[in-house]
Formats: C-alpha cells, sequence, structure tokens
C-alpha cells in the first residue's frame, strides 16, 4: 500500500466520523477571507459585523479541505471537531449579547493531538491511543473554552512527541501521516509540534497550541515561518497532556506575530491543583500583548553568540542584528560556556521519567485503551509493526523501559546535574558575564528534506537545550528566508523573562518585517541550485 494512501486510511480511522465529515460536506460558503488574518484582524471584523465566528469557522474548514486534505496536502489537521460550529454560534450569540468572554472569544484555535480536548480522541500519533476519546479537557484547553475560543480540531505531530526513536523522521505518524512544510514540500515541518506549525503557517487557524520538551514548539514554528513560545515551565499547565517529561514539557503558543502569540499565552497561564509545577502561576496571569512596544530594544543591552552555522545562515543572522542595533539594543558578544555532559544528563532524566511519567498518564485513560504501560505499548508497535514502524524503530522507547525509576539515584544526580548546567551555568552565566538582560542566536537551521529511509538530517545549530533544560522561556521569531526556506531568531532570559523576550521579539519583528507568506513550492526554488537540496 503506497505510504499517503495508508496515511489517510489510518487517519479515518482514528477519529470519530463526525470530524471527517465536516471537512467533506458541503459549507454554507460565507466567504470570508482569513488568510494571513491575525487576531486583530479577525476580531475587527466580527466588532464591525462583517464577519460571524461561525463564519470564520467555516473558511478555516474550507481551507483545511483545500490545502490541508487536498492540493498541496499538508497533513497538519488531524480532525476537525465536530461542533466548532455550534461553539462559534454561541459566541456569535455572546457577542449579540454584549457578554464576550475576551480577546479570543470567537477565535478558532488548534490544538496538537497530544492534549486532551472533550469532543475528540487524544492520539499522541499513535494508534495505539486510537481509543484514547477521554472526554475531557486539559486544563489549558478549559481555560481557552472560558475565554471564548473555539476549539477547531486536533494537530498532526510526531507521533508520541518524538521521543520514540532518535532515527525518527519528524511531522510523521501513524495516526496522520507525514506534516509537509507550506514553504517547500518536500522538506521537514520540524517537530513535534509539526502539524500546529504547518497549519497556522498555511493559515488554517490564525494560532495553535503546541507542546515541547526540548525544542518541539521553537523548531516547528522557525522551521515554518512562525513565532513560538516555550514558556517558564509552571505558567502552564501539563495536566491531561501525553507526557515525556514533567521536568521540561509544556505547552506552548504558535502563531504568525508576536502580538498573537502574546495574546494566546495569556488566555494559557494558570495554576492547576493537579500539577504542583504551576502553584505560583495564577500571579503571572496578565495582558502580555497590552505591553508590546516598537521601542522596547532601546538602550536594552542584548547578549548574542555565534554558533557555527554555513555561510548564508551567519548572513541572515548578521543582518538581524544589525536589525537590533537599528532598534537601539546594545549587542554584546557572549561565549557559550563549556557544559560537558549535559546532552547525557538530559537524556538520563527524559528516558527515566517517561517510562513513569507515561504509566501515570495511561492509568487514566478510558477502558478502550489497551496499553497502560510503556513494555505495553512497545508490545503494540511490535504487534502493529507495518503500521506503526515502516519508517524507523523505537530503540528510545526499549531504553526507556530498562531505566530503573524515579528513586534511582543515577537519575536524581543527572537531574541536578542538568539543571546546574543549562540554568547557573549556562543562561544565567552567560547573562550574568555579558551584563544583558536577554540573549539572541540563530534558533535552528533551515528545513531538511524529509527522509523516510534516514530520518531528520538536523543542519546547523540548535538553541533549544539550555531553556529546555533548565524550565527558562525561549521565543523564536522569524528572521526570514535562507536560501529559500525560514529560519529564525530566538530570544533566551531567566525564569519567568516572558513578558521579556516577547517585547523584544516585537520590537524586533516590527523593525524588520522578516516574515515571509508560503508559497506552497514543491522544493526549495531551483535557481539555488545544489544548495537547495543540501
Amino acid at each position: 500500500m503506497r505510504f499517503w494512501l495508508a496515511a489517510a486510511i489510518l487517519a479515518s480511522a482514528a477519529v470519530p466520523a463526525a470530524a471527517q465529515d465536516i471537512v467533506t460536506r458541503e459549507l454554507p460558503g460565507r466567504g470570508f477571507a482569513v488568510e494571513e488574518k491575525s487576531i486583530d484582524a479577525l476580531q475587527a471584523m466580527l466588532a464591525a459585523g462583517t464577519a460571524t465566528s461561525a463564519g470564520l469557522v467555516d473558511a478555516y474548514i474550507e481551507r483545511i479541505r483545500t490545502i490541508d486534505r487536498a492540493g498541496p496536502t499538508l497533513r497538519s489537521v488531524i480532525a476537525v471537531t465536530p461542533d466548532a460550529l455550534a461553539q462559534a454560534a454561541a459566541s456569535d450569540k455572546r457577542r449579540k449579547a454584549g457578554t464576550l468572554l475576551g480577546p479570543l472569544d470567537g477565535v478558532p484555535v488548534l490544538i496538537k493531538d497530544n492534549i486532551e480536548t472533550r469532543e475528540l480522541p487524544t492520539t499522541a500519533g499513535s494508534l495505539a491511543l486510537a481509543a484514547n476519546d477521554t472526554k475531557r479537557d486539559a486544563p489549558v484547553v478549559a481555560l481557552l473554552r472560558a475565554q471564548g475560543a473555539v476549539i477547531l480540531g486536533k494537530t498532526n505531530l510526531s507521533e508520541w512527541a518524538n521521543i520514540r526513536s532518535n532515527n525518527s523522521m519528524s511531522g510523521w505518524s501513524a495516526v496522520g501521516g507525514l506534516v509537509k512544510n507550506p514553504y517547500a514540500l518536500d522538506r521537514s515541518a520540524c517537530g513535534s509540534s509539526s502539524g500546529s506549525g504547518a497549519a497556522v503557517a498555511a493559515s488554517l487557524a490564525a494560532v495553535a497550541v503546541g507542546t515541547e520538551t526540548d525544542g518541539s514548539v521553537v523548531c516547528p514554528a522557525s522551521m515554518n515561518g512562525l513565532v513560538g513560545l516555550k514558556p517558564t515551565l509552571g505558567l502552564v499547565s501539563r495536566t491531561h497532556v501525553v507526557p515525556i517529561s514533567h521536568s521540561q514539557d509544556t505547552p506552548g503558543p504558535m502563531g504568525r506575530s508576536v502580538k498573537d502569540v502574546a495574546l494566546l499565552f495569556a488566555a494559557m497561564i494558570g495554576s492547576d491543583p493537579a500539577d504542583a509545577a504551576t502553584k505560583g502561576a495564577d500571579g503571572y496571569r496578565r495582558d502580555y500583548a497590552a505591553g508590546l512596544r516598537g521601542d522596547a530594544l532601546k538602550g536594552m543591552r542584548v547578549g548574542y553568540w555565534r554558533p557555527e552555522m554555513e555561510a548564508p545562515l551567519g548572513a541572515a543572522f548578521d543582518k538581524a542584528l544589525d536589525v537590533l542595533r537599528g532598534a537601539g539594543a546594545i549587542l554584546v558578544e557572549v561565549k557559550m560556556p563549556e557544559l560537558k555532559g549535559l546532552g547525557e544528563a538530559e537524556s538520563v532524566v527524559l528516558y527515566t521519567e517517561l517510562k513513569a511519567d507515561l504509566a501515570a498518564y495511561l492509568a487514566t485513560t478510558p477502558a478502550a485503551v489497551t496499553v497502560r504501560t510503556l513494555a505495553d505499548v512497545i508490545a503494540f508497535n511490535d504487534a502493529h509493526a507495518d503500521a506503526e514502524m515502516p519508517f524507523f524503530g523505537q530503540e528510545t522507547f526499549l531504553k526507556s523501559e530498562k531505566l530503573k525509576g524515579l528513586d534511582d539515584p543515577e537519575y536524581l544526580g543527572a537531574r541536578a546535574k542538568s539543571l546546574r548546567l543549562a540554568g547557573v551555568e549556562g543562561i544565567d552565566a552567560m547573562l550574568k558575564t555579558g551584563d544583558v538582560r536577554l540573549l539572541v542566536t540563530p534558533t535552528y537551521g533551515t528545513p531538511w528534506l524529509s527522509d523516510p529511509a534516514h530520518g531528520d538530517q538536523f543542519t546547523g545549530p540548535s538553541a533549544s537545550e539550555l531553556p529546555a533544560v533548565s524550565g527558562y522561556p525561549h521565543l523564536t521569531v522569524p528572521m526570514g528566508l535562507v536560501e529559500g526556506l525560514p529560519a529564525g531568531l530566538s530570544f533566551i532570559g531567566t525564569a519567568y523573562s516572558d513578558g521579556l523576550l516577547l517585547g523584544a521579539g516585537y520590537a524586533y519583528e516590527q523593525a524588520s518585517h522578516a516574515r515571509v507568506v508560503p508559497r506552497y513550492l514543491p522544493s526549495a526554488p531551483a535557481d539555488l541550485g545544489p544548495r537547495a537540496i543540501r
């Protein structure tokens, strides 16, 4: 069976028929233009009466039908919420009555399919969770609903959030197939929030929620020409999110502009009694968008480090530094400390917590879910290898299954070491040495070719590890196209500096106007020659 046909069959089997029907039936065709529309633009249309929330939902569903299911066939959306139109109609009724719930009221939002929503199964891309229809909202989704957001649907992802194998192909899942990058359809959308990134880039929604353990928000945001924020750990609840690591997991907002991300982020913050890390989160609830200013960089000391990278990305980074200087930033070059053993310590933490945290989550799933431990998932994959492992295996799962648990001294030592290296001796040391308020560096390289035979072929730098391990915030903002492909600029700070990063990122965005609208090219522009397929 050809890969794309198999993926379509699996996707249809994994979600309710109603969720499939909504993108195949005839729509009222109200004709609202939603491409590249910001949250502010959508709200202006709604306020003026030139659009309704129900009409916006119809318009986004039509784009999903013509771009995601057909045309470029991005495969970024696994399913549309069956009652999305009813949610929108309720928002339209509130608007008419003058009882709107907040700046997201009536705005359609997409949710990564490892985050529970009450209308749809939460699969994490795996057929093992095809029956995981919990009928509950994750607290972060409940917060969005309470503020009037329309939960439009669930996005595809790298299966199990890219933790099953080190040889995986980002953006592929047995449930959803392979997500394509809207800028060049043969290139990776990165992961694991691949579908959230590609969908927002393609204007299948204004914003989406992703999750990150290490790079899974900022990489797909960077490589799909988006803004993405990995928040300070503990600001956003992880309850009812299929886990990897309680030490590093967090949901994060993704959008086409810093303001859209700030609006979504503000709506996601909240303390959750079931997630101890969020105990103080309510103290950070505020209107992050209201404080955004174009002159925020004026007089700000900003540190930067220059990783090894190819000349075209280096030239883009130099241009970004010039933009920062032009916006008034005082730039200070800092050196990345030598942090021996950080990667190994992080791996011990992630693999140990995966085994424990996944079992704790699976214990809360419906009886129809037949897997209850990581060992059960491994056995399921072996029994369904043709569908689950056509391209790569599960050696990371196997490694995790052999570890001793959360009381193991090796794990406890690795967690202490990784926190120290990434935080105190890493980000904090660079901020202190340079006497700077935040750090900037390229987020990643540019998207590589999607390659089922060899998996991900990362090229260029990666800025995600230190903020991911330390739990500090990390914002990526579009830096423009490099050889026709998107690249991002990272803004990194210490704990709870999320607002500072959003402010600096906004000022850079407004000065650079670097984001380019995707064109759904079959590959990178042909005039780039051999370098386009490096």
